[in-house]
């Protein structure tokens, strides 16, 4: 339990301070580094750092659009299907880059694996 935990936690900071510099995807170097050091089995090595950057994203995407009272979110979630619901594009952002953060996190884990063999 303190190896997903230190994952978890480990990810979000990484992921934070990588996102002052870095565009979107410093989210997957967060996931992949985190990966490479604290090292996960079986689904955790997806789920944590998934559930860890879709937090991260969902926080972030609602304290930014809290401050204008949502108002480029709802024209973004007119665009899409989504009949105007920013929650629903929240929701569906944090997902995306939970996904995103998870296949990194494999892709480390795997280079793990990779250069453990050798």
């Amino acid at each position: 339990m303190k190896k997903y935990s230190t994952n978890f936690v480990a990810t979000i900071i990484a992921a934070l301070i990588l996102s002052q510099f870095l565009p979107w995807w410093s989210v997957m170097i967060a996931a992949f580094a985190t990966s490479l050091f604290f090292s996960l089995k079986r689904a955790a090595v997806f789920i944590i750092p998934f559930i860890a950057i879709a937090l991260f994203w969902m926080a972030y995407a609602f304290w930014l659009g809290n401050a204008n009272d949502f108002i480029l979110a709802k024209k973004i979630a007119v665009l899409l299907p989504l009949k105007g619901n920013a929650y629903l594009l929240i929701l569906i952002t944090g997902v995306v880059g939970g996904i995103a953060a998870g296949i990194a996190a494999v892709f480390g884990k795997q280079c793990v694996t990779l250069l453990a063999k050798r």
